[in-house]
């Protein structure tokens, strides 16, 4: 059951609406709230509560009782904190509390063991706690006071895919910020940071960093002008080599220093972060022992991008009952293993700069998986096994040679918000797309002329208006 209250005028919700005990759905964004419900607690079906855009000063300690809501959106209101209560809503995946007044953030959340995505953004927090026991994959707290991000934060936060810091008073970015080994994106634009850490540039996963606006003393504009790429080089340029191992008197030979592979994959590391990280190696094979060592560790994450794999390794099965993360973009496949199908706790799968053309239908018994990339391939059209991922919420298909949108196939991906169909083929946009609940669409670089590119150009609001207004009765 859904309910829309979108864009009005209501200064508080109906009574009636507390009392809808099988309401999954609850959006009343853009109108004029200034207190909820106590008894909004009551409907404890619910599992997207939107409130965005209104007026609200402070949230209910009730939100408690909201077990099953997975995403909560209260940002562009006024409060001053998040409610205690919060911690208890167990199956929360994403909080966005953008553009409040928040100061402070409740350690609790640390407990919220399946939430992946925190956006308090534009905010007046000053100091953050620790959040133990998160699985965060994305944290975003731009545009703060924050002035210290310490090793014992960062030694809880070791699944972070995503940290945008910026615009905030950091005056030290310590060393143990390498220990998230999946990191791939980190701003730190406009802080008060002096230096950077060498080390970073060491970390195999990063694709962006971002240090503009700092004022660092010892890496000058021209390099920090040249992109992630060259920074992280430069990075690498400054790490001072280990003093050679001096041997005994009676022995003789060669100073031994472990490789970054064997660095990033020794035991210790395996069982501190879960991830195998054996990308940038230039690899055509994995070798055995790795997928042991790994198979030991439990490892959740597998990131295999950057090497010269022309096949998804067979021993990736074995991993199968603990792994969530499937990162092999950048390699040289033709085909993917139907065998991948067995590994059913899949929930993100990146396939990206390849030479696919097609997935096995085996794969639509990946129920779980909810991020899907298969940019920079080959597919004309996307796999008919995407269209049973019932949990899928974020596909990315972008340069691609894709010709048209199966409209009745994404219909049935109910819980879709970002939808990528970029620099590909398409001729056109059926208008029954802007009835889809999505977050974000891009669909630039195509074929088609309508919608014309003043409409896309206005973002993904505008372009699912303009498509429902398309729409033939």
């Amino acid at each position: 059951m859904l309910l829309m209250s979108c864009h009005n005028e209501l200064v508080e919700l109906p009574p009636s609406v507390c009392r809808c005990k099988s309401l999954l759905y609850l959006h009343a964004e853009h109108n004029k709230l200034t207190v909820l419900d106590e008894n909004i607690g009551n409907i404890y079906c619910l599992e997207d509560l939107d409130v965005s855009h209104n007026q609200l000063t402070c949230l209910p300690n009730t939100v408690n009782g909201l077990t099953r809501v997975s995403k909560f959106n209260c940002s562009h209101n006024r409060l001053k904190d998040l409610p205690l209560g919060i911690a208890s809503m167990n199956a929360l995946r994403m909080i966005e509390a953008t553009h409040n007044e928040i100061q402070s953030i409740p350690e609790e959340i640390g407990l919220l063991h399946h939430l992946e995505q925190l956006y308090l953004r534009h905010n007046q927090i000053k100091e953050l706690p620790v959040l133990q026991g998160t699985a965060l994959k994305e944290l975003h707290l731009g545009n703060n006071n924050i002035k210290e991000l310490s090793p014992k934060h960062l030694e809880h936060l070791l699944s972070l895919l995503v940290l945008d810091i910026r615009d905030n008073k950091l005056t030290e970015l310590p060393v143990e910020i390498t220990l998230l080994t999946r990191l791939h994106r980190l701003d730190l634009t406009n802080n008060d940071l002096s230096s950077i850490p060498y080390e970073v540039g060491d970390m195999a996963s990063l694709d962006s960093l971002q240090i503009e606006g700092n004022s660092l003393k010892s890496i000058r504009r021209d390099i920090i002008m040249r992109g992630t790429v060259g920074l992280l080089k430069y990075l690498r340029s400054r790490i001072q080599e280990p003093e050679a191992v001096q041997e005994s008197q009676d022995k003789g030979g060669f100073p031994w220093t472990e490789s970054v592979a064997e660095k990033r994959n020794s035991k210790h590391m395996l069982n501190t972060t879960h991830c195998l990280d054996y990308s940038n190696n230039s690899a055509t094979e994995v070798p055995e022992e790795v997928w042991w060592s790994a198979k030991e560790s439990q490892v959740i994450a597998v990131n295999l991008n950057k090497n010269c794999l022309q096949a998804i390794p067979d021993h990736i099965t074995s991993l199968s009952e603990t792994l969530n993360e499937l990162h092999i973009a950048g390699n040289k496949l033709t085909t993917v293993i139907a065998e991948l199908s067995i590994c059913s706790r899949l929930i993100v799968l990146d396939l990206s700069n390849n030479q696919l053309t097609g997935l096995p239908q085996e794969l639509e018994t990946l129920v779980g998986l909810r991020d899907l990339t298969l940019s920079y391939n080959r597919f004309s059209a996307l796999p008919a096994c995407v269209y049973r991922m019932k949990s899928l919420e974020n596909l990315l298909a972008s340069d691609n040679s894709i010709s048209s949108i199966d409209i009745d196939g994404l219909s049935c991906l109910q819980r879709l918000a970002v939808l990528d169909l970029q620099n590909n083929d398409i001729a056109a946009v059926p208008p029954e797309l802007g009835n889809m609940s999505l977050r974000a669409l891009q669909l630039g670089g195509n074929r088609f002329r309508v919608p014309r590119p003043n409409i896309i150009a206005k973002g993904t609001p505008a372009v699912l208006e303009y498509l429902r207004s398309r729409i033939t009765t």
